[in-house]
């Protein structure tokens, strides 16, 4: 049989692996590559499931790999975002306070 590679396995896995690396680049980034590595990995599985003869197993295998590394950068980029907002918060809160302390001082 001449199988042939899922379209998107490759770009997929590399997508996964990079959201897990760029999750801490203020979480963006690794939110875009999880985003775009999922989508592709939704559609590469559709095509292997309408018809797994015609592709290799090593690429769905790629294709699944990926789809976990995206699922983890995705998670690790939510969580970073949910701890800048909190730190941000905090000392929003903490500056705002003294800055407002200050003020009264003067009048």
């Amino acid at each position: 049989m001449n199988n042939q590679q899922l379209p998107n396995s490759t770009t997929v896995l590399v997508l996964g692996i990079l959201s897990i690396v760029f999750c801490f680049c203020y979480g963006v980034l690794g939110i875009a590559f999880g985003i775009i590595a999922l989508v592709l990995a939704n559609k590469d599985n559709k095509l292997y499931q309408v018809s797994s003869s015609s592709y290799t197993e090593s690429s769905y295998k790629n294709m699944k790999a990926g789809k976990v590394c995206a699922i983890v950068g995705l998670s690790l980029s939510s969580l970073y975002i949910i701890m800048v907002v909190i730190y941000l918060t905090i000392f929003g809160a903490a500056f705002s306070a003294i800055f407002i302390e200050a003020l009264e001082q003067y009048q």
